[in-house]
């Protein structure tokens, strides 16, 4: 077996029977976390957290939906209404007065 082999099974082993140790040094020295004075702030069991937590998700949520919504129709809203069109072309002179008045009643009714 070459070396880097040996070394990479031999690494294996050493990492998996060290872990135990690792954490609990950590644990002695480090940060301890889990239930502890620092969990109370003074309101018991309830905290303003628990309802404005939520409330902010569900405006967060209602935001995201709204300006979804409102996307899709100002994409697919036109911008010229029929008559508008129909003013225009009668203005460049496409189409004569006769068949300008009866499209526009046509239109209005």
């Amino acid at each position: 077996m070459s070396k880097p082999a040996r070394w990479i099974t031999a690494a294996g082993p050493m990492t998996l029977v060290s872990l135990p140790a690792l954490a609990q040094t950590a644990s002695e020295t480090g940060p301890r976390y889990g239930y502890g004075p620092m969990m109370w702030h003074g309101w018991g069991w309830w905290s303003p957290g628990m309802i404005i937590g939520p409330l902010m998700m569900l405006i967060i949520a209602a935001g995201a939906i709204a300006i979804v919504i409102w996307l899709v129709r100002s994409s697919t809203q036109s911008s010229h209404t029929a008559l508008d069109i129909l003013e225009q072309r009668f203005a460049r002179g496409e189409i004569g007065e006769t068949e300008f008045q009866s499209k526009r009643k046509l239109l209005q009714s």
